[in-house]
């Protein structure tokens, strides 16, 4: 699109998480007029850590932000997988990307810190928890329980596995159990029992288990994840500590003594959701990006790699394209494609067996065939 018709563009992003201020950054850099619309009332990420890929870092640089990142993150050499007591299965390079080599390890928190971070004060508009989506012909507008109602060129669905937006503009598909459960901390490397030496990602696999041990020796933290089939499909479980040692029954005695010293308070626990592929991420004036467009399981460690991803391809499209609807068309049949195989691919996470004695005679979501 031309520089003029870029600057007098509205874009609305609704959510102000990874996804959302990724694409807040790269669209503000066109010169469009954006502003971002987030219903919680203050920015706090939970949750734990996260790997940044080469192509991630990559979007970074282009963007003037790298240096941000890099202030809150460790530079990963390789990833390492583990049997439960410790014997090396695999152990490889991060993929590359050009002349990026290291995947960089990071705080979801200080992610999200440092994305907002780089945003124009005033951008991001707090207590905006959106109700409706109207199409209004060449421009949609967008009312939010506090009474605001704005009119946007460009609307970018950026919230999240249950986006209203991708419910009231594209489908009411809803998110899919997979029959795992996760559980989540932040530790100090004091309290990992000597198990974290270097800045590079592990899991060990055992049965029906898998624990991943990411190190933010940045912040003299890692992060300790245990991600276990379960047929409870509650988002939010109640659980106890017995419950989170049996899941790690026979495990390395080390990963045993980290579990038991947890404090249960600062345990993140949840059901494991994502969703099925989304036919239609785009209208004329809508767009969907990151888990709104594409919500996937953990194992690949690629969901906020991809919405990053998501971000740079949609800004690359609509200074390309000669209009906002071939840009989202072109957006969609770039990152469709790729986002599509990496759900699938993430669903392939346990064995038959592993399966079949958590779920007898069934199979998880993780196990299905991906609907398309």
């Amino acid at each position: 699109m031309q520089t003029s018709d870029l600057k007098n563009l509205t874009i609305a992003i609704v959510g102000a998480g990874y996804a959302g201020a990724a694409a807040a950054k790269a669209l503000s850099l066109l010169g469009a007029n954006v502003a971002v619309y987030e219903q919680a009332t203050e920015i706090r990420e939970v949750g734990a850590g996260i790997g940044l890929r080469p192509s991630s870092m990559e979007r970074f640089r282009e963007w003037g932000i790298s240096d941000d990142i890099a202030k809150v993150s460790s530079p990963s050499d390789y990833f390492e997988i583990l049997t439960a007591t410790g014997d090396p299965i695999m152990k490889d390079t991060w993929p590359a990307h050009g002349d990026q080599l290291n995947t960089y390890l990071i705080h979801r928190g200080d992610f999200i810190d440092a994305l907002v971070g780089v945003l124009p004060e005033g951008m991001v508009k707090l207590g905006h928890k959106l109700e409706t989506v109207e199409n209004r012909g060449d421009k949609t507008a967008l009312t939010f329980t506090n009474g605001t109602t704005v009119e946007a060129d460009l609307v970018v669905g950026a919230d999240g596995i249950k986006s209203v937006v991708r419910q009231q503009v594209f489908s009411d598909q809803e998110p899919v159990f997979s029959g795992e459960r996760a559980y989540r901390a932040v530790i100090d490397i004091t309290d990992a029992h000597g198990m974290i030496t270097d800045d590079n990602l592990r899991m060990y696999i055992g049965k029906g288990t898998k624990v991943y041990l990411l190190p933010l020796r940045h912040r003299n933290q890692v992060s300790f994840d245990i991600t276990a089939l379960c047929p409870d499909p509650d988002w939010a479980p109640q659980v106890s500590k017995d419950d989170m040692l049996a899941t790690v029954d026979g495990f390395d005695e080390r990963i045993v003594a980290i579990t038991r010293d947890l404090d249960m308070d600062k345990v993140n626990v949840r059901g494991v959701y994502d969703i099925d592929p989304v036919d239609t991420w785009h209208s004329n004036s809508v767009v969907l990006v990151g888990d709104a467009a594409h919500s996937m399981l953990h194992h690949q460690g690629q969901g906020a790699n991809s919405a990053i991803l998501d971000a740079g391809a949609l800004a690359d499209a609509l200074r390309d394209a000669d209009t906002v609807a071939d840009a989202l068309a072109r957006y969609q049949a770039q990152r469709k494609p790729v986002t599509d195989e990496l759900q699938r691919i993430s669903r392939q996470g346990w064995t038959e067996d592993e399966v079949s004695d958590v779920f007898p005679g069934q199979k998880p979501a993780s196990q299905q065939t991906t609907a398309q």
